[in-house]
């Protein structure tokens, strides 16, 4: 009967010269490491360059506070919301979708019940639609109108839900954060 052991790894190539090694862990040849080095400088710089700025990147997300992620996310709301409504006419009054060639193009995403009376529904998408800048900001919203149109749009009992939504919420930062990727994610899907 044979008994089988353990067979020991054979050396692998240098990576300059991709000759055999001569012991087994090792990468290259003593003499081939200054030509190597040098050959691979540029590609070392960028690649520490790359984790450098990776790294920067991350220490700045997690600087960020409060105020600038609600910021964050509510320009990732508002953008998905006009795309959204883009070829709908506005919430309040009517009007026809503008030319969306400009910045925000006329139209608003403007809410229901306001950011002041419910911070909670901030970020909600049956309390956010597209509305003309004449109604969202010049009418105050057209509160009258907007109900009317919003009735229209997604119903009765889902108004009246948001009519009935008043518990108070305090925004963390991770779901300010998980608002603002998902509403960007949204909003490249829709482009």
């Amino acid at each position: 009967m044979l008994h089988r052991t353990a067979m020991t790894p054979k050396p692998a190539k240098c990576k300059h010269c991709r000759l055999r090694l001569e012991r087994v862990g090792e990468k290259l040849h003593p003499d081939c490491i200054d030509p190597w080095l040098s050959a691979n400088r540029e590609k070392l710089r960028a690649k520490a360059v790359r984790a450098e700025k990776r790294q920067d990147r991350e220490t700045r997300e997690k600087q960020k506070g409060l105020p600038q992620l609600h910021k964050e996310a509510r320009e990732a709301v508002h953008e998905y919301i006009r795309l959204r409504d883009a070829h709908l006419p506005c919430i309040s009054c009517g009007a026809p979708p503008p030319d969306l060639s400009g910045l925000h193009a006329g139209r608003d995403a403007g809410h229901y019940r306001s950011v002041g009376s419910a911070p909670q529904l901030r970020y909600h998408p049956d309390n956010v639609h597209g509305q003309c800048v004449a109604c969202n900001q010049w009418g105050s919203g057209k509160a009258v109108e907007y109900r009317a149109g919003l009735i229209a749009r997604i119903g009765l009992a889902r108004v009246e839900a948001l009519e009935c939504t008043n518990q108070p919420r305090k925004w963390t930062h991770d779901e300010l954060r998980a608002i603002r990727d998902e509403y960007r994610a949204k909003v490249k899907e829709l482009k």
